[in-house]
């Protein structure tokens, strides 16, 4: 895999990055407006309430199979038949809330679960058909005034690595740690097993500082090239992402299909994403601390960021309006757009979409990116790319008038190709298209039910049945009093499968091409794709730099 450094200025963003696309951006963005309009359709859809939930459910997730349903509630989570919704196991803990939880498939019949509790714990579980076991603690210490607090926790597919923030008092990290999980599956054989079996330890392999950016190892041709993050207060909080493999691989490379190779991250108030190779030993016994590699720096600091299914792109939101989608094969830039918003970027996603295509030979340079844009006034922009595509970015919805209306939160629906989930503030939800820029249908929720949390929905998308699962609050009957019944919790799904308005755009295969052609591409080949993309695009670069400078002369001249 090649990766390319760019010349990055921290002040005044580099020619290249100043003017781009902004004219087309402008004339796309109006057309965009009329047709959203023109093309918008009154469906409405209906969820089904399913089943009470535990008190105080949290979050949700399913097994990347489908086949499970975790809760996490007061007093632990529980497992759930993601069919049947009949319970399966349970873990329990006086005085707990558990207010984060993943879930991935180990084996045939065995799970990963990785779990936050209201005291910031993280704590790793695996689930089999004989019950709930409790493999690892991360952060329990006796002395709270130096217990380190867990801000997010993420597990790789597999389950084999976990991502966790770490926080304590004003200093915060991020750790990454490898998780024996063949030998928990051979300790949960020993017939001898009991509560207090001692299992495989967890290893944690490396530790990030924030600092540790500026002591990056890079060679020395480049390292006058990167940017240093001058990080006028201490970051809150870092965002990371598991890549899976991205081009040939070599044969020293074991890893499973499916499972991620490197994680990328980058901390609130930096200008450089970095990159870091996953590996199941630390270096250093005591504190691995092996400084991260620059993988990317940029022009301004990077204020959200997304990753596409297949990890083969990577797009990060400016603070200076830009958006950058960078294509990891070829280590270049697919597209470089500003954005005319009155507002920051709130959050990014990816949508799945490919048109049929005859010549699948052409994946490597043809097909469509699109993703999805959130802005903070609750304006909704997409931006439409790839190779040999003309970049554009279109608003899809503008800034509402009223308040309640205003869009808080945006996910893609992997198994509906081009759509994208919208939920309002007021709880009001629907799937918009964001390629023909239509509302596909409107999300309606059963009576005497509101939406619980509409800016941070707690939902979870079973991707291989295609449902969506999401909790709702019951609203007190009239004339009944909410004392009698101090469970509201309500968990409905939907059934995508079952309704017409859904049907042409439910994806029967999840690979996408661009996933079915990476894994055999070699090093030359990536290195001859790049060349080619920038032949390619060398009169639209000259066109930006000769209106920088035009630009540029106005400015001194008056």
């Amino acid at each position: 895999m090649l990766h390319f450094c760019l010349i990055c200025f921290k002040r005044t963003p580099p020619i290249w990055l100043s003017m781009y696309n902004r004219k087309v951006s402008t004339e796309s963005e109006m057309t965009a407006t009329g047709n959203a309009r023109k093309f918008i359709k009154k469906t409405a859809t209906y969820l089904t309430s399913a089943s009470q939930l535990p008190e105080n459910t949290n979050c949700l997730a399913c097994s990347d199979d489908g086949t499970y349903l975790s809760l996490g509630h007061s007093g632990g989570f529980s497992v759930w038949s993601a069919s049947s919704l009949s319970r399966e196991a349970e873990w329990l803990q006086d005085k707990l809330e558990i207010t984060s939880i993943q879930m991935t498939r180990t084996s045939q019949t065995a799970y990963l679960l990785g779990t936050i509790d209201d005291m910031g714990v993280a704590r790793v579980f695996v689930y089999n058909l004989e019950g709930i076991y409790s493999f690892s603690v991360i952060n329990m210490l006796d002395d709270i005034s130096k217990r380190s607090v867990c801000l997010y926790f993420e597990l790789s597919k597999g389950g084999e690595h976990g991502a966790i923030i770490m926080r304590c008092n004003s200093d915060i990290w991020l750790e990454i740690y490898y998780f024996p999980v063949q030998d928990w599956l051979r300790e949960l054989k020993d017939p001898k097993i009991s509560a207090n079996m001692k299992w495989s330890s967890a290893v944690r392999v490396n530790r990030v500082n924030p600092s540790t950016a500026n002591t990056t190892e890079v060679p020395t041709i480049l390292s006058h090239f990167l940017v240093l993050d001058e990080i006028s207060e201490p970051p809150r909080h870092c965002t990371p992402h598991f890549l899976l493999r991205c081009g040939h691989s070599c044969e020293k490379d074991k890893a499973k299909p499916g499972s991620p190779l490197s994680v990328c991250f980058w901390w609130n108030g930096s200008y450089n994403l970095l990159y870091l190779t996953l590996s199941k030993t630390a270096k250093a016994k005591q504190d691995p601390e092996r400084p991260p590699l620059v993988l990317w720096p940029n022009a301004a600091e990077i204020i959200c960021s997304a990753v596409s299914r297949c990890t083969r792109f990577i797009a990060l939101g400016l603070s200076n309006d830009l958006l950058c989608v960078w294509d990891r094969l070829s280590g270049s830039p697919l597209s470089i757009s500003g954005v005319s918003t009155d507002s920051a970027f709130l959050r990014l996603h990816f949508v799945d979409y490919w048109p049929p295509c005859a010549d699948n030979t052409q994946a490597l340079i043809a097909g469509e990116i699109h993703l999805v844009t959130l802005c903070e006034s609750g304006a909704i922009h997409v931006l439409s790319t790839g190779r040999e595509i003309a970049t554009s970015t279109v608003e899809l919805s503008p800034r509402p008038k009223d308040g309640a209306e205003q869009p808080t939160f945006t996910a893609s629906v992997p198994f509906l190709q081009g759509l994208s989930l919208v939920v309002c503030r007021n709880g009001k939800m629907f799937l918009q298209d964001v390629v023909n820029r239509a509302t596909v249908c409107v999300l309606s929720l059963p009576s005497h039910h509101q939406l619980a949390t509409p800016c941070n929905p707690i939902y979870s998308l079973n991707v291989k049945q295609r449902v969506l699962f999401i909790r709702a609050d019951q609203e007190p009957i009239p004339g009944t009093s909410s004392l009698d019944d101090p469970s509201q919790n309500r968990l409905l799904l939907l059934r995508f499968d079952e309704h017409d308005a859904m049907k042409p755009y439910v994806i029967s295969h999840l690979e996408s091409p661009w996933q079915q052609k990476t894994s055999v591409v070699t090093g030359e080949d990536a290195c001859n794709l790049y060349l080619q993309h920038r032949a390619l695009s060398m009169d639209e670069r000259h066109k930006a730099i000769t209106q920088t400078w035009k630009r540029l002369r106005c400015a001194i001249t008056t």
